[in-house]
């Protein structure tokens, strides 16, 4: 039996906590844990992060700083196209999977591993993007998928980890929630079918924000050849910029929604968001798009972005036709220069 550590994408959630004892006592090996830092992970949720994967009996806990990465690589492209999934949903945490995946596999070799591990069901989109790329960059790596593969309930992996001593997430085993550079997906039983939204108790950015409505605030976004670079004057990094305007938004329940469409699989798909940073820059920057291209310019931009979004969401980021749909939009971008002003109001930017 190896003695090479199998290396799990770990994001703290029930899928992946479970996944590391099991992996540990079914495998008989070390397991490394990975966690990637695509937004939303602060210096407590780190320190939080490396406790339960201790807790939780992994060899060792890595975490990958890749914010800009991830910002330079797709969300930068994503806003010069204004992607929305089905005209409302920002790609909040699909988009991230790719570079998620990269990491992984890089972590791997420099660890000597020949396997790595993640915690995703049969159900989602995110077992096809993982395994798309890993396969892609690294065709010599066993990836394990436990939860899939050998089909565990969310409430029995609950029992496992009890019976264990083990800790469960905080959340418990009520919502699965993902949280990124660009937005928060929640999904839970409210989900699953299309007749209701989730409670106001499940949001997490913005939680009460339209109990009692804030007064509306201006704000300006400036914007230099169709990347942010400023809020309010003050110049940002594209990651510090987003962040500030997550903060912003969310105060005003801005980028809420329940997106419902078609998964990779074929089947259909309805999970909560919160976007408040990607849509005050969306509708920003569409709005100084209207006036800075031609109208052939913009007609050209909303079909290859529709398929760009369309590619993103399919795990096919690696395919050459992305770097071709990238150079068309940065090219377009050129005169995407300007500042614009913004009204945030409750549960909408103007």
């Amino acid at each position: 039996m190896s003695s090479q550590p199998i290396v799990l994408a770990f994001s703290g959630g029930l899928d992946t906590s479970f996944c590391v004892p099991w992996l540990k006592e079914t495998c008989g090996r070390p397991v490394v844990t990975v966690t990637v830092n695509t937004g939303g992970i602060d210096a407590a949720a780190a320190d939080a992060l490396a406790e339960r994967a201790a807790a939780l009996g992994a060899a060792d806990h890595k975490l990958v700083e890749a914010r800009r990465d991830f910002f330079g690589l797709v969300l930068k492209y994503l806003l010069m196209g204004n992607v929305r999934r089905g005209q409302m949903y920002p790609l909040c945490v699909g988009a991230e999977r790719g570079v998620q995946a990269r990491c992984l596999a890089d972590a791997a070799r420099e660890l000597g591993s020949d396997t790595v591990a993640h915690g995703c069901t049969a159900a989602g989109n995110d077992q096809v993007r993982f395994e798309i790329v890993l396969k892609t960059l690294a065709p010599e790596l066993e990836v394990l998928a436990p939860v899939r593969d050998h089909a565990w309930a969310r409430q029995d992996q609950v029992e496992y980890l009890g019976s264990r001593g083990l800790p469960l997430p905080a959340a418990g085993s009520a919502y699965s929630i993902n949280r990124g550079l660009w937005g928060v997906t929640i999904g839970g039983t409210e989900t699953l079918d299309s007749a209701g939204s989730i409670p106001e108790s499940a949001w997490v950015l913005s939680r009460g924000a339209l109990d009692e409505p804030a007064p509306a605030r201006e704000l300006s976004v400036e914007f230099r050849q169709g990347v942010p670079v400023a809020v309010d004057g003050e110049r940002l990094d594209p990651v510090s910029l987003i962040e500030r305007l997550e903060q912003a938004g969310s105060a005003f329940g801005i980028g809420r929604g329940i997106h419902l469409g078609d998964t990779i699989l074929g089947t259909k798909g309805r999970v909560a968001f919160e976007a408040p940073a990607a849509d005050i820059l969306l509708t920003a920057h569409r709005e100084l798009e209207k006036l800075t291209l031609s109208a052939l310019q913009q007609r050209i931009k909303e079909q290859v972005s529709l398929a760009y979004g369309d590619f993103i969401h399919e795990g096919k980021q690696l395919d050459p036709v992305c770097r071709d749909i990238e150079a068309l939009l940065a090219s377009s971008q050129a005169r995407v220069t300007g500042s614009v002003h913004c009204l945030l109001r409750p549960g909408s930017v103007f």
